[in-house]
Parts: C-alpha cells; structure tokens; sequence
C-alpha cells in the first residue's frame, strides 16, 4: 500500500467539510486535484470511501473508519512538526562535548562559564579524554562534537580551526636555558625531557619538531597531564616542550632572568624558535547537522578562542 499524506489529507478535508470544492478551498488546491487524490487513495485501498452525488458526499462504511482514525494520526504528526520545528528558536537543552585534556583545563572551563552566563538554560556537559578517544566519541554519535588537536586523519568529520598557538619550554628559572627570551630546538639536544604521552595530540608534533631540527633528546617520562609534568620538572627531572596554552597567566611576568638563589628557583616558560603551531579544533560528524542549540555552543567556544588571539 503506497498512500501518500497528500492523500489522507485531501480524503479528511473532504470527509469533514462534506464538499470537494470546500475542501479545495481549505488545502489551496484546485478541485481536480483534491478529486484526484481521494481517487488515488480509494484506488490504493481497493475500497469505496465515499459515495459521490451532485448534492453531497457522504462516507463509506470503511471511509467511517479511516477517517475517525486518521484524524488522530494526522493531528499527532502535526503536533510533532510544530515540536520538531521549534528546535530552530529553541535555547534550552544539554550539549554533550569532549575534548582532550590540555584544553578540557586550559579553555572549555571558561567557555562553560561564560556559555552559563549567556545561556543559562543550557547544560553544557564535557567529557574530558584522551585524543583518541574524543574522535571516536565524535565518530560513534555519543556527544554533539569534539575539540582537538589537528588529527591526522578527517576525511569523515567536519572541522573549523579555531585557535594556533606556539610550542614553548618549561625549565627551572636556574636553568642556562632561562637566561635566554628565545631557545632554539636545537639546544634540546641531549636534555632530558619530560613530555606529554602519545595519547596526546601534541606528541607527534613536538617529535617531529625536535626531529627536523636535529634535537635528538632523550624522553624520561612520558606523562598525560601539564600539571604533572610540572611537578617532574620542579624536581629537576629534565626540561618540557608544553602548548602555550598550558602556560599559566603568573608564569608569563616573571623575567627572562635566573633565579638570584638556588633555593629560588621557579618554573618559566620561554619561546621556541623557529615557532611550530598546533592547530585547535571543533570536529563533528561529516553527515550530521548539529542542533541549534549545540550550533551555539559551537560557536561560543570558537568566539572564546578567537579572542585569546586578540593582544
């Protein structure tokens, strides 16, 4: 049976105003048309579903029963398109969103905070993994979408850029290296170094960065936190290569000099040069629309990013 909606919905304006030149009125069609669809759909059925005079129409014995039933199914389709269709101005909801953990710390937690403020019927819910795991949660449909670190594969995902940001080391303020503004890569040679596992979106490009610049170094702790590995490095257990943004605001003040006592000695953060980016990024499905209201906790967050590129 192949009815069409067109058809019920000619057959019930028919059925309910007792004319076809009435119901034509009511669907804004022509009386052909609306003579045509009833046919089409007693044709369907293989059944009678009004008996025509010049006069008027009346039901069928089987056209009683379609209609009492289809009168129902139609006001509940329509009532799930006025529901469906109030998605477009919608601002309430929860939008699902994972992220690697070198952002889930450095920028969604403001990004939350400012979305409450904005748009506080909105739950912005985050799922704080590693890179691997965000893009599979992308993939398999379980959150809205993901901010990551450039991956290498994309083909099936949509993605927008939205923040570049430099490489930078992390040493103790007594270092040799902390008297310098800007470090070389290729004064980490032979530095021990205390990086971020290759879970992390980051990994292969700071190995390829200390490649291509001959800073051949050995890795004495692979970790999966910042935070971590600033504590290794307090201790004295080698230097780091971390995002700047993972660099703390106090760091940022402190001068281009060594400490004035051993027993002094603070965590800096100094520039490498020449720079290497890591490229930040919203990624979605490639085939899946996102809802207005996940839309514009998209958009907030690449307006958050967008401004800490702003001096």
């Amino acid at each position: 049976m192949n009815a069409s909606l067109r058809q019920l919905r000619a057959f019930v304006a028919v059925a309910t105003s007792g004319s076809f030149s009435r119901a034509a009125d009511t669907l804004a069609l022509t009386q052909p048309a609306v003579s045509r669809n009833v046919t089409e759909l007693e044709q369907a059925l293989g059944l009678q579903l009004l008996h025509r005079t010049t006069r008027e129409v009346e039901l069928t014995e089987a056209g009683r029963l379609l209609l009492g039933n289809v009168t129902r199914v139609l006001e509940d389709l329509d009532a799930c398109l006025l529901e469906v269709q109030g998605l477009a101005t919608q601002r309430k909801g929860r939008v699902k969103v994972a992220s690697s953990p070198t952002l889930s710390a450095h920028l969604l937690p403001q990004c939350i905070a400012r979305g409450r403020q904005l748009s506080p019927d909105v739950n912005i819910q985050l799922l704080d993994r590693i890179q691997s795991d965000v893009l599979l949660s992308v993939r398999s449909g379980e959150v809205d979408f993901g901010v990551v670190i450039d991956p290498s594969e994309k083909q099936d995902l949509h993605a927008q850029a939205i923040l570049s940001e430099p490489f930078c080391l992390v040493c103790l303020s007594s270092d040799r290296l902390a008297r310098k503004k800007e470090v070389h890569w290729a004064e980490l040679a032979g530095q021990p170094l205390v990086l971020l596992d290759h879970a992390s979106g980051s990994r292969r490009l700071i190995d390829a960065a200390l490649q291509s610049h001959g800073a051949a170094a050995p890795v004495v702790q692979d970790v999966g936190h910042t935070t971590t590995i600033y504590s290794m490095v307090e201790q004295g257990l080698g230097l780091s290569v971390v995002p700047q943004l993972a660099i703390p605001d106090d760091w940022k003040k402190r001068a281009a000099t060594p400490a004035k006592a051993a027993g002094e000695a603070v965590l800096v953060s100094r520039k490498l040069v020449p720079q290497v980016q890591r490229s930040i990024m919203l990624v979605r499905r490639q085939q899946r629309e996102l809802s207005p209201v996940a839309h514009g906790v998209w958009d907030l967050i690449a307006d958050e990013a967008r401004q800490r590129l702003e001096p």
